[in-house]
C-alpha cells in the first residue's frame, strides 16, 4: 500500500538511519514514493527517466543480455549468467552502486556473466533425459509470477510447478492473489502448508490455493497433494523430454526437486549403460500396471531390455553402483507392497527374450515367452507333455524361478538346460543336472537371472494333445477365479491342499477392504478393484493364524512378496 500511514514507519526509519545517498528501484511505486525526493537519490529501472536503466533485455541461452544506460548515454551491453527480468533488475542495483563509486562497466561485466545465482533462486538442479528441474524460494504471488515468467523465457515444453504454501496466515490473506499467480504453468501440484512455527488455521490448507486457482486462474491441471514426501512420485513417471519442473516455496519443497533430480540422473546413467535404442527405461513405473493382481507401488527404475547383452550390462551396472536389482516377468505369482520397489526392476520379456524355436523334440524359449504360447508351439509341432502349461498365466523366466506346476507336473521336469546371467553379469549355460530343484523353488535362480531354456517333449498325436489341452482349460475354468489375482497364495502344506484347508476353515469370500478370498478357490485372494497390498497381507495373516490355531498347520506363502510398505 502507498497510503501515508502505511509508509510512515519506513520513512521515519529511513531518515533516522540514512545520512548519505540511496539507490532505489524506480519501477516500484512504494520505493519511488519513499526515496525520489531524497537528496542524492539514484534511481534505476527500465526507462530513460531513471539515472541508470536496462534496455533491450533479451534471453540468451541460460542467461540474459541487456544494454546499460546512464541517462541518455549508452554505457555498453552486458550478459547476466542467470535468466529473468527480475534478476536483471537486481543486477541493475549492483551496477548502479558500482558505477556510483567509480567501478567501470568493463570491470563488472565478467562477474555478471559468471554469476550463477543465489542458492534457491532459480537454481538449476539438473538437466537429465531432456527434463529440467529448477528450484526457487519464491513464495509470494509477485515472486511466483516472476519465476514463472523467467521459466517461460527459456522456452520449456510442458511447465509443471510443485508449490508449498508458506504460513497459514499468508495463505489465508493472499488467497486471491495466489489464484492468478500461477498462470503460465501447464500443471500445478500444491502440497500442504509449511507452517514456520505457526498454528494451523481452521479451513486453511494447500487446497485453499488449489480452489483459488480453479476459481480465478488459468492453469489447465491443478491438484492438491498433501503428502510432500511423495511429491516426486506424483510427477516423475509422467515426465517426458522437454518438460520443466519448478519447485516453489520457502519451506522444504526443494527436497522433492532434489530427489527427483537425483533419480533422473541415475535413470539417464541406466539408459546409457543399457545402450539399446529400443530398450525401455522409465522412472517410478506403477507396478499395479505390471502385475496380474493389479496391486503395488512404483518401481524406482524400470528397465525393459531387448537383448541378453543389454541385460548383462545392466546387471553389472547394478553391482557397480550397489543398486538392488529385481527381475520380474508378466507379474503373476507376485504381490508388490504399496510403497514400491527401490532400485532397478527389470522385465526381460521382449526382443531376444521372446524367441521361441522348435527343433525336433526340443523347444528353445526365451524368458519372456508366455507358457500359453509355449504350449501352443508344442501342440503345433506335435509334441506332448506341455498341455498343463496352457493355463499357467506366467512366462518361462518366472515359472522356472519358482518351478511352477499344475496337474501333477512341474517346470523343471521338462527342462534340458537353462541360460542364466550371474550377479557379475556373466552369461552361462547350465545343464539341468547341475541345478538343484525344490518344490516351488529353484535356489540357484534366486541369484542368477534366467535368460532362456531348452525344453524337451515327446511326439504325440494331435488328438491326444488337444484332449489334454482341453482338459487343462476346463479344469482351470471351473476351479479358478477370473478376477484379478496373483495365483495361488500358499504352498500346499501336505495331503490337504491349501485351497481345501481354507474352505474347511470357512474363510472363502472373507474380505478386508477390496481384497477378498475367492469364493471359487480358497487359495486365491482376488482384487475386487482398488485393493492394497496391506489389505492382502492382512488377509494372508488372518488365514495363517486360523490355520495354525484351529488345525496346527503352518502355511507358507507361494506368492512372492516384494518391495516395501513405506514410499520409495
Amino acid at each position: 500500500s502507498t497510503q501515508p500511514n502505511t509508509l510512515f514507519p519506513y520513512t521515519t526509519l529511513f531518515r533516522s538511519q540514512t545520512r548519505a545517498g540511496v539507490i532505489y528501484c524506480a519501477e516500484d511505486p512504494e520505493a519511488k514514493t519513499l526515496f525520489s525526493q531524497h537528496q542524492g537519490a539514484v534511481s534505476y529501472g527500465w526507462t530513460g527517466d531513471c539515472c541508470y536503466s536496462a534496455r533491450e533485455v533479451e534471453p540468451e541461452g541460460t542467461g540474459t543480455a541487456f544494454d546499460v544506460w546512464q541517462g541518455n548515454s549508452h554505457l555498453g551491453r552486458v550478459r547476466l549468467g542467470i535468466p529473468g527480468k527480475h534478476n536483471v533488475s537486481n543486477a541493475m542495483a549492483v551496477i548502479s552502486l558500482a558505477l556510483e563509486v567509480g567501478v567501470n562497466l568493463d570491470t563488472l561485466a565478467p562477474a555478471l556473466e559468471s554469476f550463477r545465482g543465489a542458492k534457491r533462486r532459480f537454481e538449476l538442479k539438473t538437466r537429465a533425459g531432456g527434463v529440467t528441474i529448477v528450484d526457487d524460494y519464491g513464495h509470494h504471488p509477485t515472486e511466483i509470477r516472476a519465476t514463472i515468467a523467467t521459466a517461460r523465457t527459456q522456452s520449456p515444453g510442458r511447465l509443471i510447478c510443485l508449490f508449498q504454501p508458506h504460513r497459514y496466515s499468508r495463505t489465508q490473506l493472499l488467497r486471491d492473489e495466489f489464484g492468478t499467480a500461477f498462470d503460465g504453468v501447464d500443471e500445478l501440484i500444491v502440497t500442504d502448508v509449511y507452517p514456520a512455527s505457526e498454528a494451523p488455521i481452521a479451513g486453511i490448507s494447500g487446497d485453499t490455493i488449489v480452489q483459488a486457482v480453479k476459481e480465478l486462474g488459468n492453469v489447465p491441471v491443478v491438484s492438491w497433494h498433501p503428502d510432500k514426501h511423495t511429491l516426486h512420485l506424483a510427477v516423475g513417471n509422467r515426465l517426458r523430454p522437454g518438460d520443466w519442473v519448478i519447485t516453489l516455496g520457502a519451506g522444504d519443497i526443494h527436497e522433492a526437486g532434489t530427489r527427483l533430480a537425483g533419480d533422473l540422473e541415475v535413470l539417464e546413467n541406466i539408459r546409457s549403460r543399457l545402450a539399446e535404442g529400443d530398450g525401455v527405461v522409465r522412472l517410478y513405473e506403477p507396478m499395479n500396471r505390471q502385475t496380474t493382481m493389479r496391486i503395488g507401488g512404483p518401481a524406482q527404475y524400470w528397465v525393459e531390455p531387448q537383448t541378453v547383452a543389454g541385460l548383462a550390462r545392466i546387471v553389472r551396472y547394478a553391482k557397480e553402483q550397489g543398486l538392488p536389482l529385481r527381475v520380474i516377468g508378466r507379474g503373476s505369482n507376485l504381490l508388490v507392497l504399496d510403497g514400491g520397489i527401490p532400485g532397478l526392476v527389470v522385465q526381460p520379456v521382449h526382443g531376444e527374450f521372446s524367441k521361441l524355436v522348435v527343433t525336433g523334440t526340443r523347444i528353445e524359449a526365451g524368458a519372456g515367452v508366455k507358457f500359453k504360447a509355449l504350449a501352443a508351439a508344442a501342440q503345433s509341432a506335435g509334441l506332448g507333455g506341455f498341455e498343463w502349461m496352457e493355463g499357467i498365466p506366467g512366462n518361462v523366466g518366472g515359472s522356472l524361478r519358482m518351478n511352477a506346476g499344475a496337474m501333477g507336473a512341474d517346470t523343471m521336469s521338462q527342462v534340458e538346460s537353462v541360460q542364466v546371467i550371474t550377479p557379475e553379469g556373466e552369461v552361462l549355460d547350465r545343464p539341468v543336472g547341475e541345478i538343484t530343484t525344490c518344490y516351488r523353488s529353484v535356489p540357484e535362480f534366486e541369484k542368477n537371472i534366467v535368460v532362456s531354456a531348452v525344453f524337451f517333449g515327446h511326439p504325440q498325436t494331435a488328438g491326444e494333445i488337444a484332449a489334454r489341452m482341453e482338459a487343462s482349460k476346463q479344469k482351470r475354468r471351473h476351479s479358478q477365479p477370473i478376477a484379478a489375482s496373483a495365483g495361488c497364495i500358499f504352498k500346499n502344506p501336505g495331503p490337504c491342499p491349501a485351497g481345501a484347508l481354507v474352505d474347511q476353515l470357512g474363510l472363502k469370500n472373507t474380505w478386508l477392504g477390496h481384497a477378498r478370498v475367492s469364493d471359487v478357490h480358497g487359495n486365491f485372494i482376488v482384487n475386487d478393484g482398488g485393493a492394497t497390498a496391506a489389505e492382502v497381507l492382512a488377509l494372508i495373516d488372518l488365514i495363517k493364524q486360523k490355520a495354525l490355531t484351529e488345525r496346527g498347520v503352518e502355511l507358507e506363502t507361494e506368492v512372492q512378496i516384494i518391495g516395501q510398505s513405506t514410499p520409495i
